[in-house]
């Protein structure tokens, strides 16, 4: 006798009960789901939603039988896309995907993968986020290399990092031409070339796994050392918004769209400041006998923040990080230790960081991977580990509290703003509903008070009417730019538009997958948007990126990659400022 399953396939927002029978295949599936939704088979997508089933989209080749099915949780759960067969107007001649352009059909299809060329996860995850960022394509489209002089090794540098830039966007742009996967096999042989450490191979000679962040990193250095000077940051912006001041210390297209200006003050734990012994003396002079060390403070450019899920450096100091915005927050602080002038030996500074410029594209860490040194092992110094816990985070992040007292002070002008035509808006309301249960006579006084003031207007003289005119407050001065290409009105939030994503327990394998929020979400009214349930947040559309199979997802599944579990968890997230 054939054991059929519970299953239910979410359709839009349909949820299809049907009985699984694993004997009739894929296309006994398919024909089932075919004449209760009217979708073609050969046009809808069935995904896994439970865990133990198929990855990716579900191929024709499947064989359901072989599934371990009785171990699923019950129902099994499943996700289809594609729409009804709809009357075909015999006016209008039909026109087939398979017909167009290579270039059209890549429109009109789900963004291309990238081939996997052996443990390359790690490459095509970064690669499948920095796809959507214009302003860095913009800056590689106008790249011209510029061989160093000096030494052969400079010139052969050089001459890698421009193969590596050139290589990634003939990448980019062969992915928006194609409609199927492509190979990254440029892209990945400049890398190697590039990071001679990212070419290691195993005993077995096939390539090692390499870290996505490292890869990151290493591009974005090499980038900034290639795409530099105002003329090339002006033209990754077309012009606007990136004046002298605001790029304030930017001087390559990388340092302008992902440079974070940094803040840092380091106070001598051991020591009072000289403030702090004049306020202890009254506000005369400090004592002779109580040495004061200057609070050191320090400017720096950074390309990503870093989010601390450890905790801490020592027990002592333990923190139950749960959240993105804790984690920041534990990195941008800290103890160090430092000569100190007064003292004359070494002492523990603290350290604080603070954000003095903002950057269009934000890029945040979490602290997956540390070092852990084994000491009594005759096999290695130390291994690399991977910490599991969970740590979550939201659709945008707000940086306002990391960001310094003067940078805080221009955020908060536009931030006010906002609240008030908030409320504003929000009273309208109410004072909208409020008048719709009046009378029609209060329509009837207010046009009559209108009246009467339109009279008493005619009746002023000239020199009052000058001295209202006067007593008009002037045009506020333009707040000074927070950042390059970033609106004068910029409250200091960011959307999250891309992840990248780590699976397994073993630092130096797993696997790394791209999750990019797709195109029509950027566009699309928010106040219209789907909400997941009991929360203010958009279910917008995304793609999760696994090499080259290529699937969507919702908000609702980026939300959870959080960690905690066997499942992806994020590693690298991408955050674009908001308008």
């Amino acid at each position: 006798m054939t054991t059929k399953y519970a299953a239910n396939v979410t359709w839009g927002k349909e949820c299809i009960e049907i009985q699984l029978d694993p004997t009739a295949g894929v296309a006994g599936l398919k024909s089932e789901l075919q004449a209760r939704t009217g979708v073609p088979m050969e046009r809808m997508k069935v995904m896994a939603k439970s865990k133990g089933l198929w990855k990716g989209v579900l191929k024709d080749t499947e064989d359901l039988a072989s599934l371990k099915l009785s171990g699923i949780a019950s129902p099994i759960q499943m996700l289809m896309m594609g729409s009804a067969t709809l009357p075909v107007e015999p006016a209008r001649k039909t026109v087939f995907i398979e017909d167009l352009p290579p270039e059209e059909a890549a429109r009109m299809v789900e963004p291309s993968g990238l081939v996997n060329l052996g443990n390359t996860c790690y490459l095509n995850s970064v690669t499948q986020c920095l796809r959507v960022i214009p302003h860095l394509r913009d800056g590689l489209k106008q790249y011209s290399p510029v061989i160093a002089g000096g030494s052969n090794d400079n010139q052969r540098q050089s001459q890698m990092r421009a193969l590596l830039l050139k290589s990634l966007l003939s990448t980019l742009d062969a992915l928006d031409r194609s409609p199927s996967a492509i190979s990254p096999q440029n892209l990945v042989m400049a890398t190697k070339m590039a990071f001679p450490q990212m070419a290691q191979t195993g005993p077995n000679g096939h390539p090692m796994q390499q870290d996505a962040e490292e890869f990151y990193s290493s591009f974005m250095g090499a980038a900034a050392t290639e795409l530099r000077g105002d003329a090339a940051i002006r033209a990754a912006f077309h012009g606007e918004g990136c004046g002298i001041e605001e790029l304030n210390g930017a001087s390559n297209v990388i340092d302008a769209v992902f440079g974070l200006k940094m803040e840092e003050t380091l106070t001598c734990d051991e020591l009072s400041t000289a403030a702090e012994l004049m306020e202890a003396d009254g506000g005369g002079a400090s004592s002779s006998s109580s040495p004061a060390e200057p609070t050191v403070i320090t400017h720096d450019l950074h390309r990503k923040l870093v989010c601390n899920i450890q905790g801490g450096s020592d027990s002592s100091s333990q923190v139950n990080v749960t959240h993105i915005v804790e984690g920041i927050h534990l990195a941008l602080t800290g103890k160090l230790e430092k000569y100190s002038d007064a003292l004359g030996r070494n002492a523990i500074w603290t350290r604080s960081q603070k954000i003095a410029r903002l950057p269009p594209y934000l890029v945040v860490q979490f602290g997956r991977f540390y070092w852990k040194a084994t000491p009594d092992s005759q096999d290695h110094a130390g291994v690399k580990c991977k910490v599991m816990k969970p740590v979550g985070f939201q659709g945008v992040l707000d940086v306002y509290e990391f960001c310094s007292d003067k940078l805080k002070k221009t955020l908060k002008v536009a931030r006010d703003k906002a609240a008030k035509e908030e409320e504003d808006r929000v009273a309208k309301k109410l004072k909208g509903e409020d008048e719709k249960e009046e009378s029609g006579d209060a329509s009837g006084a207010a046009m009559e008070t209108e009246k009467i003031g339109e009279e008493e207007e005619e009746e002023m003289d000239e020199d009052l009417k000058a001295a209202l005119a006067m007593s008009v407050e002037p045009e506020p001065e333009p707040l000074p730019p927070v950042g390059p290409g970033l609106p004068p009105n910029f409250r200091g939030l960011y959307e999250l538009f891309a992840v990248v994503t780590h699976k397994g327990r073993d630092a130096d394998g797993g696997h790394y997958m791209g999750w990019v929020k797709a195109d029509n979400s950027n566009t699309r009214d928010k106040n219209k948007r789907d909400k997941i349930a009991d929360t203010d947040e958009n279910n917008d559309d995304w793609y999760v990126f696994d090499d080259d199979e290529v699937s969507p997802c919702k908000t609702e599944d980026i939300l959870k990659l959080k960690g905690g579990g066997d499942w992806h968890m994020s590693y690298l997230n991408f955050y674009r400022a908001t308008k």
